[in-house]
């Protein structure tokens, strides 16, 4: 456990320092912007830094084998579909909770979209999206699903492990002591922590930054176990980066078609996608104590990655 502790604190320190020096340098120092094309880079970039901070601190701190903390493995289960189909099933399901919420209605042309991110998009930029959604063969729901899978478990997937690598494969490995749900919050929060930059500068929450830093905390908690269980499952970090990459590619699908409401409350990052997540972590316990022949939760300080 100290051994495992020692490398938990040094790859935290590593990667916070790593990921926020790199925001400020970017966006602070050197005055880019999120909707810019180098902007883009550099949040892309931001994904790779626990990755970097996970080879610093196994080869040159712990000269310990790096490839161990990766969780790199391709054996193929069928829980590598659930980490693929499950975040396209979150956002539909965020989709349809966010019709509860007071004010909010389908809105087929996608004007809620445009306006959420309207404060982000120059008004040249906005009536080329409105040229562009016209002109599509399919509406740009159905293709977000079909681009979101497929950029799920190929370049997003890349991007993924960039993270996967750390919070999934060397944190969660040094942090098994703690057990399932206890491990599983508190990556969860730190994971939300080190988003709170880029959160500030608009990514997810662009009507609501400040607040926004907070509900990505909420979010990232709840999804935490539910990474934690793929990671598990699959025996692989790599499954967790094709869930996290799909995630990404179509978490849009949960707002696209609405009006209404605010990045607070819709969408699968809003108070509508918060239920969805907590409902599905009060399934994923009912099917592991009672449905799994092969419980996982109960066993897990001992579970073998």
């Amino acid at each position: 456990m100290p051994s495992r502790m020692k490398s938990a604190l040094w790859y935290l320190a590593l990667t916070f320092i790593l990921s926020w020096s790199l925001v400020g340098v970017a966006f602070y120092g050197l005055k880019l912007h999120l909707n810019q094309g180098a902007g883009l880079a550099v949040a892309v970039l931001y994904m790779f830094m626990p990755l970097c901070a996970v080879v610093l601190v196994r080869k040159f701190i712990l000269r310990q084998p790096v490839r161990e903390a990766l969780g790199l493995s391709f054996k193929l289960n069928a829980w590598w579909l659930v980490a693929w189909l499950l975040p396209l099933v979150l956002s539909v399901g965020a989709l349809f909770a966010s019709l509860l919420v007071p004010g909010v209605e389908w809105s087929w042309s996608m004007e809620g979209m445009i306006q959420r991110f309207g404060s982000q998009l120059t008004p040249a930029q906005i009536e080329a999206m409105r040229q562009q959604t016209a002109a599509l063969p399919l509406h740009p729901l159905w293709l977000g699903m079909i681009q979101g899978l497929l950029a799920g478990v190929t370049v997003n997937a890349v991007a993924g492990f960039g993270e996967e690598a750390g919070w999934r494969g060397l944190l969660q490995r040094d942090l098994q002591f703690l057990g399932f749900w206890r491990s599983s919050i508190f990556i969860g929060l730190v994971w939300g922590i080190w988003h709170v930059p880029i959160i500030l500068l608009g990514h997810n929450y662009p009507q609501h930054p400040r607040e926004g830093a907070f509900y990505m905390a909420y979010f990232t908690i709840l999804m935490a176990p539910l990474f934690a269980y793929i990671r598990a499952r699959t025996r692989s970090v790599v499954a967790a980066a094709v869930m996290h990459g799909t995630l990404n590619a179509v978490a849009g699908i949960s707002f696209m078609t609405l009006a209404g409401g605010s990045d607070l409350s819709v969408g699968l990052t809003g108070l509508a996608g918060l239920a969805v997540l907590a409902g599905a972590n009060g399934l994923l316990w009912v099917y592991d104590r009672w449905l799994s022949k092969d419980p996982l939760i109960p066993n897990y300080r001992t579970w073998v990655f």
